[in-house]
């Protein structure tokens, strides 16, 4: 283990800012970044543009202090604790503090420090309402402090971790990016018997047909949820007393995502229900489409077999098929495409709370396509959404390995003198 100190014995001295006067047309809109607490991302260590600019005349005349290129910088109000490495001569505001370390300290390695120490930062900051941190009060935190002779190799080894997420992060951004466009193509466009989008309206307009849903191919239609033969309900209120901490699944709005059509259970709730009655009309079974109705509304969430014995609340629409020329995963992307959820909006029931009722439901257009063709689609968005959690999970193990290591090395439980060791073996 480290010894212990305070923030205080690796900064020697520290730098606030401030706002030139925002009536003064010339003072802003300039060529010098003007950093505020709104350029603070979570998880952001290096500050390479800001929001807003300011002149030079800005700068004089204001308390707003020019900081230079790979100065550290930290939020002192609002967002506190969250720091980042400037890459460039950078102004700051009064909610933040520019931070000089000593010479033999690492800047990078009190990056991550005070990345590891914002718990503690945050918990002291003071406020009703805003909350913020005295300089004094953060320098006097008690932190574990590395030999400097560690410091460089410590930040390294969280650098090339935090690479490695950012890395990912942008694999799932286009994946995602991809996705979009893909269920733009597949659900106005679709696949021929070949197993090829059909071309463009714009490139073969005799191909299409004009619907309510736009231009469709001729091969499709639009009908209703009801003219599908769906039947539709709802789940039932007061069903907390059926709460227990283990059972069957009790489905309600936060375990549905606008980002897919599966679920997700980081926040479960098992119920014990009643035999009869609406525990038996609102048991879902695979292939039920789900449909959120109040507050959020169009969240939409398609159940596998995986899922098991599960139920809904009444905030969630249920829509089930039994006609088996309906893939139920191709209607849930439909449902929740963007042209679609356009559409939905329009059809949200007036009054001081938003909300929609079984028939407008049972009334929602749907694309008809052939059953062959339907697969097809449902399987290529399928694939895109499985490729796309198998690196948010990755990008999850990542951030618990990074969470790890920074408890380790940072208060030397762990030596990196030893994994250089295992690193050099390996």
């Amino acid at each position: 283990m480290f010894d212990t100190g305070n923030l205080g014995d690796l900064i020697k001295f520290h730098v606030g800012g401030g706002t030139p006067s925002r009536g003064i047309p010339a003072f802003w809109n300039g060529s010098i970044p003007w950093a505020s607490v709104k350029d603070f991302e979570d998880g952001i260590t290096d500050l390479a543009i800001t929001e807003e600019y300011i002149s030079e005349k800005g700068l004089n005349s204001s308390s707003a202090n020019l900081i230079k290129s790979g100065s550290l910088i930290i939020c002192s109000r609002m967002a506190v604790g969250r720091a980042a490495i400037c890459s460039k001569d950078t102004a700051i505001n009064q909610d933040l503090k520019a931070l000089f370390p000593y010479e033999n300290v690492n800047i990078r390695y009190l990056l991550h420090l005070i990345g590891w120490l914002r718990p503690v930062i945050e918990s002291r900051s003071l406020g009703s309402t805003v909350k913020g941190i005295r300089v004094s009060d953060l320098l006097a935190i008690d932190t574990p402090i590395a030999p400097n002779t560690e410091q460089a190799f410590i930040a390294k080894i969280i650098d090339d971790l935090d690479t490695q997420i950012r890395e990912t992060e942008a694999i799932i951004a286009k994946l995602q990016q991809v996705k979009q466009g893909l269920l733009h193509d597949l659900l106005t466009r679709g696949v021929d018997e070949n197993g090829e989008l059909r071309p463009s309206y714009e490139d073969a307009p005799e191909l299409y047909k004009p619907s309510e849903l736009g231009w469709i191919p001729k091969q499709w239609d639009v009908k209703t949820i009801e003219e599908l033969g769906g039947f539709v309900t709802s789940g039932s209120r007061d069903w907390a007393q059926y709460y227990s901490e283990r059972g069957d699944l009790f489905i309600r709005i936060g375990n549905l995502t606008r980002e897919h059509i599966n679920f997700r259970f980081d926040k479960i709730q098992y119920v014990t229900p009643p035999k009869l009655g609406d525990g038996q009309r609102t048991k879902l079974v695979s292939g039920d489409i789900l449909v959120s109705i109040t507050a959020d509304l169009g969240i939409v969430g398609v159940i596998s077999e995986e899922i098991g014995t599960a139920y809904i609340n009444q905030h969630i629409a249920m829509i089930r098929f039994s006609n088996e020329g309906v893939n139920a995963r191709f209607i849930g992307h439909f449902l929740g495409s963007s042209n679609f959820q356009r559409l939905l909006s329009a059809k949200n029931d007036a009054g001081a709370k938003a909300g929609l009722n079984l028939p407008t439901v049972r009334s929602f257009p749907v694309l008809t396509v052939g059953k062959t063709e339907q697969d097809e689609i449902a399987n290529r968005l399928d694939s895109m959404d499985k490729s796309i959690e198998i690196e948010r999970v990755c990008l999850n193990k990542l951030k618990l390995k990074k969470s790890g290591l920074m408890e380790d090395l940072l208060t030397g439980k762990v030596r990196v003198t030893e994994l250089i060791k295992q690193q050099q073996a390996s």
